[in-house]
């Protein structure tokens, strides 16, 4: 599926089109939450919570 589309539908408040897309991105988001070679979980579901926001924000040019 394009993300294009599968972004639109959890835009559009499709749980399992988040789910795929937090799934896409979770490798950078474990990345992202390591605080001196140690994973920080509160980190990663902070991360998270960015991730969702900035899907429901998202805004395409038209």
């Amino acid at each position: 599926m394009a993300f294009g589309s599968l972004l639109k539908r959890a835009k559009s408040g499709d749980q399992d089109a988040f789910g795929e897309i937090l799934s896409m991105y979770q490798p950078l988001l474990i990345k992202m939450s390591m605080i001196d070679k140690r994973f920080d979980e509160d980190l990663y579901q902070e991360l998270s919570m960015v991730l969702l926001k900035c899907v429901k924000e998202y805004q395409p040019r038209e």
